[in-house]
């Protein structure tokens, strides 16, 4: 029943900003734990960050850690991630996801999956 969707995708200059975002249009996402994965052409699923249902625990993936901000504001059902100095290896499709299982950075932790929105970086 959960229907995740992204959005903010683009194209981007290395080294700048980019603010994605996920919510649920009916379903509200604040009992889940909510993150981003991302998979590039050739190139296998990887974690990205992801938040607890509370905010108060965030896990960032170390190829971002220091890039990347993930939060979450329940009371608009929406889930944001940030990327800073973006290079040309953050080029990716980026999936929302969501989950109540134990874990925070294991692709099997989250039952859904939207459908993706595409970060390009030029240089």
């Amino acid at each position: 029943q959960v229907q995740l969707v992204e959005s903010g995708g683009g194209l981007v200059q290395a080294g700048g900003s980019l603010t994605l975002s996920c919510t649920d249009s009916g379903r509200t996402l604040e009992n889940y734990v909510l993150g981003w994965f991302r998979q590039a052409p050739g190139k296998e699923r990887e974690f990205v960050a992801s938040i607890s249902a509370s905010g108060a625990a965030r896990h960032i993936a170390a190829s971002v850690k220091g890039r990347c901000t993930i939060s979450r504001d329940n009371a608009k059902n929406t889930m944001y991630l940030q990327i800073n100095s973006l290079k040309p290896e953050d080029a990716a499709v980026y999936y929302c996801v969501a989950g109540q299982k134990i874990g925070f950075s294991e692709a099997d932790s989250f039952d859904y999956w939207g459908r993706g929105t595409q970060i390009t970086v030029s240089s």
